[in-house]
């Protein structure tokens, strides 16, 4: 049974969200040939504090 681990800043909405769950599960199974209720996918969202590019915090690169 596949699980995919999705680590993204937070920021999407709820709907934006379930969409990517939904396409990565159909995208997955079609890969796989396997059956859409066969695959895991969980989604972690980290604050622009803890995320960081180049030493800095992500929330200080994104603009407001």
């Amino acid at each position: 049974m596949p699980f995919i681990s999705v680590t993204l800043i937070e920021g999407r909405t709820t709907e934006q969200k379930h969409d990517l769950l939904k396409k990565l599960t159909v995208a997955s199974a079609e890969a796989l040939d396997i059956d859409p209720q066969n695959i895991r996918v969980a989604i972690h969202e980290v604050s622009a504090d803890g995320w960081g590019i180049g030493g800095e915090p992500m929330s200080k690169l994104r603009p407001a």
